[in-house]
């Protein structure tokens, strides 16, 4: 219920229906919506951190986010209530922004290890980390709306498109300019 109407629009009541047990077996047993809703959040979080984390712990710098990436997308594919449930309207501080900020830490720490190794500053590692992060869950959405790909596909060009970024990241990347001034209406 939580995938298909939000966390907002799910009541007890709906649940204990739907479950086919009474309003204070729920209360009982989760003390309430936010209960049964953490225990939730809180599987989803370890399968999809699980299978993101064993992704990234061996293999090639390519290899590694190649297996993440499609890690990531293959849990999209498999699981779309639990995508759902952690992407929709989760309280703040459950779900989708618990789930990239863990991923996010991960990742950044090889990136970090990695950068180093190739002579780049480390501590802008998180940076890539969450613009990789940002990328693939926004693509795992959009996939969600439009299954014209096999989810190998969409992972393998979304891989591509980092891994080229990555490769040819240069040590101190150009300064952006500040934007020009938007002309009052």
């Amino acid at each position: 219920m939580f995938a298909e109407r939000g966390y907002d629009a799910t009541s007890v009541e709906e649940i204990a229906e739907r479950a086919g047990v009474s309003k204070p077996i729920v209360y009982e047993h989760f003390g309430g919506k936010e209960g049964l809703y953490a225990v939730i959040v809180d599987r989803e979080l370890e399968q999809v951190t699980a299978d993101v984390s064993q992704a990234i712990s061996e293999g090639s710098a390519r290899d590694r986010l190649g297996g993440a990436t499609l890690a990531f997308l293959k849990y999209v594919k498999e699981q779309p209530d639990g995508f759902a449930v952690l992407s929709r309207d989760a309280p703040a501080n459950v779900g989708m922004a618990s789930l990239l900020a863990e991923v996010g830490e991960r990742v950044g720490k090889i990136f970090a290890t990695e950068f180093k190794r190739a002579g780049y500053d480390p501590k802008a590692a998180p940076i890539y980390a969450q613009a990789l992060i940002g990328m693939v869950t926004f693509v795992g959405h959009w996939w969600t709306e439009n299954r014209r790909q096999s989810i190998e596909d969409v992972a393998s060009h979304v891989t591509a498109l980092a891994w080229m970024g990555l490769r040819h990241l240069p040590e101190r990347p150009d300064r952006v300019a500040s934007a020009p001034a938007r002309p009052s209406p």
